[in-house]
């Protein structure tokens, strides 16, 4: 994989860093202004840079706690084109989420299963109960309970 130039390497995680501090803010229109400016600096194709990566997830989950789950999904699907994206605990959790708010159950259920399987429940724990309740009762509660220290529960996935 080819690195960025270092001019533009840093001109996008400037953009970045901005973004987030708007987003603690809570500037969220702002926020996606800077990322979008990031994404833009990316050679194409876009989806070959590890950048493109967190650049797509800031904007989807920006997209998420604005409640624009549409544009969300969109977003984080996108990022799952990019590298190191599938696998990511995060991502999975958060286009999952998207998913459930728009009723897209099926699918919603396989980005938490990937999201609690990689991560158990402490990927969940800032998050609405209602998704690691929703995830938990798609899998198979193996013998014994949730053991988070044994992780045991992925043989029942």
């Amino acid at each position: 994989m080819s690195h960025l130039p270092e001019k533009i390497y840093k001109e996008i995680t400037n953009l970045c860093s901005l973004g987030d501090g708007l987003v603690e803010e809570q500037k969220y229109s702002q926020a996606l202004n800077k990322y979008f400016e990031a994404l833009d600096l990316l050679p194409q194709p876009e989806t070959e840079w590890e950048a493109s990566t967190w650049i797509l997830t800031a904007i989807g989950d920006t997209n998420f706690i604005m409640k624009n789950y549409e544009v969300g999904r969109d977003n984080l699907a996108s990022a799952m084109h990019c590298p190191g994206a599938i696998g990511n605990p995060f991502i999975h959790m958060r286009l999952g989420q998207c998913r459930y708010e728009l009723g897209e159950y099926e699918k919603a259920a396989d980005e938490f299963a990937r999201a609690f399987l990689l991560e158990g429940e402490e990927i969940f724990k800032a998050e609405d109960k209602k998704y690691l309740n929703f995830v938990k009762s798609k899998l198979s509660e193996p013998n014994g309970g949730w053991d988070e220290k044994k992780k045991s529960w992925w043989k029942f996935w």
